[in-house]
């Protein structure tokens, strides 16, 4: 091979690299971060089912219904999750160490999954915060509090009074939900 085609290829070649790499940077402006609050890309207030989501009943994981607004009355955290969803099954645990510090604010979990499957769960890792059990149609909960694209994990922050004060879209990071709490829920 001569000389020439070496330096032509290899401009080539770093051309395409360059073009590859700017398009992504540019691209990846936009994307959402993962752990991101929904608040500012969220449908606005009115366009969200937060009393529809209030009123909704669940069964727990033995069978009894329980009215969600029976959790108001001190501030709420709702992380909806999955057994089979990994990044849920890795946030449980720094959930359920936050709940055990901060009894001063009610946690729940809905489960996007079957009750076998949940009792199986927490079996394995314990969660001492009440379990709902929504099934599948639980996704329609996630929409109506603004989360279109029905992502899991999905947590979502209320004060006393039910009103939704934050959502987190992605796996918690201990530190950043402690903040949050801290700065939404002490004062």
């Amino acid at each position: 091979m001569n000389r020439r085609t070496l330096i032509l290829g290899a401009t080539g070649l770093g051309a395409i690299g360059l073009t590859g790499w700017l398009a992504y940077r540019e691209t990846s402006k936009s994307a959402p971060p993962a752990n991101r609050s929904l608040k500012s890309s969220a449908p606005n207030k009115t366009e969200l089912d937060v009393a529809g989501f209030l009123a909704t009943i669940l069964p727990d994981l033995q069978g009894k219904d329980q009215p969600i607004k029976s959790f108001l009355g001190k501030p709420l955290v709702v992380n909806f999750w999955a057994t089979w969803c990994a990044p849920c099954v890795q946030e449980m645990p720094i959930l359920e160490e936050i709940s055990k510090s901060r009894t001063d604010i009610q946690f729940i979990g809905i489960g996007i999954d079957t009750a076998d499957n949940m009792r199986q769960f927490v079996a394995k890792v314990q969660v001492n915060y009440p379990l709902l059990v929504a099934g599948h149609s639980g996704i329609s909960l996630v929409r109506a509090l603004g989360n279109t694209s029905g992502g899991l994990p999905f947590t979502v922050m209320f004060d006393a009074n039910g009103t939704m004060i934050d959502t987190i879209l992605g796996q918690i990071d201990s530190a950043d939900l402690t903040r949050k709490i801290n700065d939404l829920f002490t004062k």
